[in-house]
Formats: C-alpha cells, sequence, structure tokens
C-alpha cells in the first residue's frame, strides 16, 4: 500500500496559487441561433468557425498572451521541469536494427536535433552506413513532421508520405536509394500505400474533401495517370491497405465503426482485380492474413469478442470460415501476428492484454508472461515470415520500453534493449490496480502509477479516454516522473466506451449507453477519494481528443471533485460537428455517437454535450490545448467552449486557459524538444495549482 515519503508533500498541497490573474480576452458574441427538434439553441460563438476571418485568429493569439501572461510566475519552475525531462533522455540513441531481405534498418537520433533520423546498412551492422530519411532536413525547423515509408521490394527506392503540418495532408514521394534523388512522382494527399513485387508499382489510397479514405488507385512509377481500382461510395466507411508479412498479398479493407469487407490485392501480379474476400454483412467485422494455402480470419462473426477462423484460399467466403480458436469468457482476441510457424494472438482479459503463442507443429499455446499487473505487451516490427525469434515491445506506467525477441520453444525473453533514461529506477515505484463500482453495478479499472512510499491522500492526475473501443494503454512517460517524484501519483481511470474489456465495454459506452462513459469516471473518482488516495482539492483529471469530452462532459455534472483540468484538443462541440457532414470523422461516426438530424439521437447528445450545457457555477482551474491545423478535431471547438466557459463561470478566481498551436495538428509537436516543453508548461500549471513543493 501507499505509505509516507516526503514530508515535503504537506507543504506542498497547501502552496497558493502563484498565478498571475491577468484578464481574460472577451470573445465577441454574435447571433447564431440553432433550431432542431423544437429546440431553440442561442451559439453566439459559432463565427469562431470562420477561419479566413482575421477576428478569429486575433482572437486565438490574445488568448495565448492571456496564458503566457497568467503563467508567467511559473518560468523558473518550467525551466526547472524542462531541464528534469531533458535530463531523462538519451539525446544519442540508437533503436534495435531489425533485418529485412538482407539489411538492417534503425532509427537513431543526435544530441540538439528534435526528430529521428532513418538509415539501413547491408548484410551487417558494421557496414557503412546508408541514410533513408533525416526528418531535421524534412522538417527544416517545423514543430511537427510525420512520415510513413517502404523501401522497395529490390531495395532500391524509398516510397515516403510526409505531412509537415500536422494536418494529414500526407504527399507520396520516392527517392532513389542509389543516387539520394527524388523521382519525379508525387501524389496525395495519400492515406496508406503499399509496394508490388515488380518494385515499380505503386498502390495507394487517398482522401475526399472530408479526408475520408475513399479510393483504391494503382500507379507504375513515370506513369502521367494512376488507375482507379475501387471507390468506396458508402460515407460510413473508410478504406484503407495493410500488406501480409511476406508482401505476397495485401487487403484493401473497407471498414465503418462496426463492419468490414475486404478485397485481395495480388502484389505478384499488380495489373490483376481485386478479389472480393467476403461481401459486408452489418455488425461483421473480418480481417484476413494469408497462411500458406488458407487465409486466417480474425472474425466477430458468431462471437463477439471475435475468434480465428480458417479458410481455403481459392474460396475464402464466410460459408467456409473453421473456427481453430475462441475466447473464454472474459477474453477477447484483438490481433493475431502470422508467421510460417506460429501465430501471436493478444488476448484481452481484465483490461490487460497477454500474448499467446500457437506453435503449428502440435497447437500448443505458450503464454507470454510479464510480472505487472497493468501493462502493454505487442508484437514489434518482425517482417520475416520464416522469423524463429519473435521480437515483442513491452511497457507500463513505470517500466520503460523494452524490446525482448521470444524463443517460442523454450518461452525464453532475450532483452535486446530498454529505453534508456538516465537516472530513472524502475524498482522505485510501482503500479496498482483498483476496481470501482459503478452505480449500476459494473466493476470499472484503474491503473494507478506512484512512488513508492508516497503519501497519502496525494495530488493526482487522472486521465479518462473511453471512446471508439480503443483501450487506454499503459505507457511509460519519462517526463511524467517529474510529478511522481514530487508526490503525485499518476492514474488511469479505465471508463466504458474504451475497449479494455473487450467489446462489450466499447457497446456500453456509446450511442444511448455513451452517458455510462461519464457515470464511470464520476464513480472512480469518488472511489479514489473514499478510498483515500486523493481528494477534491488534490485532483487534476486530463483527457485528450474524445477524452476532452468525457472530461468536459464530467466537469458540468459534478465540478467540485476536481481541483484543475488539463484538456487536450477536446471534441466538446458534439451537436455542431455531427450536424457539419463536411467535417473529417462526421458521417462515420454516427454509429458511436448517434445523428444529431434524428430526434432520438439528437437528445442522447444533447444530455451530455459540453458545449451545449456548459452552467452557471463554479469550475475547477483549467489548462486548454488545441491546434490550428487539427482536422480531427477543429480549433474552434475548444476555443468556442473556452468562451462560453468564461461567459457563464461563477468563480473567476480560478485560472482558464487556452494555448492554441497554431503549426501543428491534432498531436500537437512532435519534435521532441518542443514536445518536453509544452510538457514542462502543462505540469508547471498543475503544480502551481493543485500544489508543488
Amino acid at each position: 500500500m501507499v505509505s509516507v515519503v516526503c514530508a515535503s508533500i504537506a507543504a506542498a498541497v497547501m502552496a497558493p496559487n502563484r498565478l498571475n490573474h491577468a484578464e481574460e480576452p472577451v470573445a465577441p458574441k454574435r447571433v447564431h441561433v440553432r433550431e432542431l427538434h423544437g429546440e431553440r439553441f442561442e451559439d453566439p460563438y459559432f463565427w469562431m468557425r470562420e477561419r479566413e476571418n482575421p477576428d478569429v485568429r486575433r482572437y486565438l493569439e490574445a488568448c495565448n498572451a492571456h496564458a503566457e501572461r497568467t503563467m508567467e510566475p511559473t518560468k523558473t519552475l518550467q525551466e526547472r521541469l524542462y531541464r528534469e525531462m531533458l535530463g531523462r533522455i538519451q539525446e544519442d540513441d540508437t533503436s534495435v536494427p531489425v533485418l529485412d531481405r538482407g539489411y538492417y534498418y534503425y532509427r537513431r537520433t543526435e544530441k540538439g536535433k528534435p526528430f529521428p533520423i532513418y538509415c539501413r546498412k547491408r548484410g551487417s551492422l558494421s557496414a557503412r552506413e546508408e541514410l533513408l530519411l533525416d526528418l531535421n532536413q524534412l522538417a527544416k525547423g517545423k514543430r511537427y513532421v510525420d512520415v510513413d515509408f517502404a523501401v522497395s521490394p529490390d531495395g532500391t527506392l524509398l516510397a515516403y508520405a510526409l505531412d509537415d503540418t500536422g494536418s494529414r495532408d500526407y504527399i507520396l514521394r520516392v527517392k532513389d536509394l542509389r543516387t539520394g534523388r527524388l523521382l519525379r512522382d508525387a501524389f496525395g494527399p495519400v492515406t496508406s500505400f503499399v509496394w508490388a513485387q515488380d518494385s515499380r508499382t505503386l498502390f495507394f489510397t487517398t482522401e475526399d474533401d472530408a479526408k475520408r479514405s475513399f479510393r483504391v488507385f494503382r500507379r507504375r512509377l513515370g506513369s502521367p495517370k494512376a488507375k482507379l481500382l475501387y471507390e468506396e461510395r458508402d460515407p460510413l466507411y473508410n478504406v484503407f491497405l495493410a500488406a501480409d508479412r511476406d508482401r505476397r498479398f495485401a487487403y484493401a479493407v473497407s471498414a465503418s465503426q462496426d463492419t468490414t469487407e475486404c478485397r485481395l490485392v495480388d502484389l505478384r501480379r499488380p495489373t490483376a482485380p481485386l478479389r472480393l474476400i467476403q461481401r459486408r454483412l452489418p455488425g461483421i467485422e473480418y480481417y484476413p492474413s494469408r497462411f500458406g494455402d488458407r487465409f486466417l480470419i480474425r472474425t466477430n462473426d458468431g462471437a463477439r469478442e471475435f475468434r480465428l477462423a480458417v479458410a481455403p484460399a481459392g474460396n475464402p467466403g464466410k460459408a467456409q470460415w473453421r473456427t481453430v480458436l475462441k475466447p473464454r469468457d472474459g477474453e477477447t482476441i484483438e490481433a493475431v501476428d502470422v508467421f510460417r510457424r506460429y501465430w501471436v494472438v493478444r488476448v484481452r482479459e481484465d483490461a490487460v492484454a497477454s500474448l499467446r503463442v500457437v506453435d503449428l507443429r502440435d497447437w500448443s499455446v505458450r503464454r507470454v508472461a510479464f510480472p505487472e499487473p497493468y501493462y502493454t505487451a505487442s508484437v514489434d516490427a518482425n517482417p520475416e515470415l520464416d522469423a524463429r525469434r519473435i521480437r515483442i515491445s513491452y511497457e507500463s506506467a513505470i517500466t520503460p520500453r523494452t524490446v525482448y525477441d521470444y524463443d517460442p520453444r523454450t518461452g525464453g525473453l532475450q532483452v535486446l534493449k530498454r529505453q534508456p533514461v538516465p537516472g530513472y529506477e524502475p524498482s522505485s515505484y510501482e503500479v496498482r490496480m483498483e476496481w470501482a463500482t459503478a452505480r449500476d453495478g459494473e466493476r470499472v479499472p484503474i491503473a494507478l502509477a506512484y512512488r513508492k512510499g508516497t503519501r497519502l491522500p496525494a495530488p493526482m492526475l487522472l486521465d479518462a479516454y473511453g471512446a471508439y473501443g480503443i483501450s487506454n494503454e499503459a505507457a511509460f512517460r519519462s517526463s511524467l516522473v517529474s510529478l511522481l517524484d514530487r508526490g503525485w501519483i499518476v492514474g488511469t481511470a479505465l471508463v466504458r466506451g474504451g475497449g479494455e474489456m473487450g467489446e462489450r465495454w466499447h457497446d456500453a459506452g456509446k450511442m444511448a449507453r455513451k452517458i455510462n462513459t461519464f457515470r464511470d469516471l464520476i464513480d472512480c473518482v469518488r472511489h479514489l477519494q473514499r478510498k483515500g488516495y486523493t481528494t477534491p482539492r488534490l485532483l487534476a483529471v486530463t483527457g485528450g481528443s474524445a477524452g476532452g469530452l468525457t472530461v468536459g462532459a464530467v466537469l458540468n455534472e459534478a465540478p467540485e471533485l476536481f481541483r484543475a483540468a488539463l484538456v487536450l484538443v477536446p471534441f466538446v462541440d458534439v451537436i455542431n460537428t455531427m450536424l457539419d457532414e463536411s467535417l473529417p470523422l462526421t458521417t462515420g461516426e454516427f454509429i458511436e455517437w448517434g445523428n444529431p438530424k434524428i430526434r432520438e439521437q439528437y437528445r442522447w447528445i444533447r444530455a451530455y454535450s459540453p458545449y451545449d450545457n456548459v452552467k452557471a457555477q463554479a469550475y475547477p482551474a483549467m489548462l486548454v490545448r488545441t491546434s490550428w491545423n487539427d482536422t480531427n478535431v477543429p480549433y474552434w471547438e475548444a476555443a468556442k467552449w473556452v468562451a462560453r466557459l468564461r461567459e457563464l463561470r461563477t468563480d473567476r478566481s480560478t485560472p482558464l486557459l487556452l494555448k492554441v498551436d497554431f503549426s501543428t495538428g491534432h498531436g500537437g509537436a512532435s519534435g521532441r524538444y518542443d514536445a518536453l516543453r509544452d510538457a514542462a508548461f502543462d505540469q508547471a500549471f498543475l503544480l502551481t495549482v493543485v500544489g508543488e513543493p
């Protein structure tokens, strides 16, 4: 159990609010009325959607200036936190090399450079280094750059898709690795791509104006035109490409929130037509992988938590699916990786996803065991189909990312590399699982991390997400050690709507049952406070994107439970967004949130939409971040929400800050030094508002 360690924590939690009380920007109010299903809703900040309106930019820049003025007294603390965080990074570092078709591929970083450099060596690690991509050169001083790349089967060409704004506009280029020159071919924005075996043909997908990935093309390098192979016309679906491990086939997967349909792409015969595996059936998901002369298919057909089935390659339709593995009660089969001798199955149970290796010679199953109560384990880079050892990555809130080679014959794990964290000793920290009882009797898991000996009640940063069936995976973030070492607990409430307890967890937190997500977070908070882990005076809550919706809804319902909130790119203007089908993600998510044009579904959303439910009441101190180039959750959602909170909240002594990043998108800064600066700013806010030694 957590116990006594730091006498200074008592003084920390009594620390006064030392922020400046700078005058808040006042957003102009302009008449806009939404009339829907008999309700008239006045939305005076609707105009903030006008991206080209100079008043929008002026207001957002005023919000940034206000945030900086308010945080001015914390500059020394921010710098101290930044130096601490930077000190936990090994700036010159190299990833574990991965052998693929005769080359060792790896990523390295250099001191003073914010982005990684991708390289390879032919045949031996002692060979001459070949540069693939230096993101520092491609970024040219920008705060954001992201790249996806693939080397051609013959090893001579590199196709890479680059986004340097955060807007998800990935442009595909091809580099000749023999000369270092770029080919003239450039196309996009692309959403996925795969090489054909001839090393001269690329298959790729593109998006429409709403950033829905909807078309599959084939293009031979040097050709002036790409050939359209498939167009997904249903607005509920996106289509993307994924290749098998041996690159013999790829799949054009059309996917909605609850249904898939797959077409086979023959990478050896690039001009062959796409072949449908099984036509879509409502509510049925299936994901094939080539397995010898058969397909291995993970599907929820007849098994809500998924099963594994095999089907002949020549006739792979649903009627031929024969079950080879079903989950036990309480388990979900989340993924399967196919090797020639083994299958590696990711199975989730009680919020933890473990790996199980099936030996195809005798069909024995061996579990890859790890000791911590909450962690993330997954199959790492394993490009070779004939691999005799399987590369696995592992991490938890207190264990840095560790890469292992796993021997399926013996069950042995060989550590290849643990992420270096200078000055950090994992044995000084602990992870614990708590289980809160929700008001309807459901048990909700909560993962907690803390330094051993931490005194209770302690300051706590509690994260929540709860959407799309996505599991809020355990991850090591070296920046959070600054909080742990100051006596904080860092927790994650694994609320319904996510996937931590399987498909049923998602089902119980979407559409008409979305209210369970917010009730779960409130019940988790009350459980933690009742058990003495923390108090309302010491609790900060955080969430991003759909997690920002969760936090926003709960702050409207029970603001008295929290001292502070850190809310990142929040999805809070739910009704307006879901009414606008020109926005990215909207139509595809009607089966996650509902369609407000339908009266009953409007009522579901209207009951919790954070922007629509801001009240005249006291709210905790809040720092809200958003990004100008964000296409997942547009900047105006956070801007409108903060303006409405500033208008209606009754306690104006608590800080309410909006920070707008004008040079990135949904994920914020991707350069490691800029990301640490942002983390230091956020933690300085939390430590000053909640308490800091």
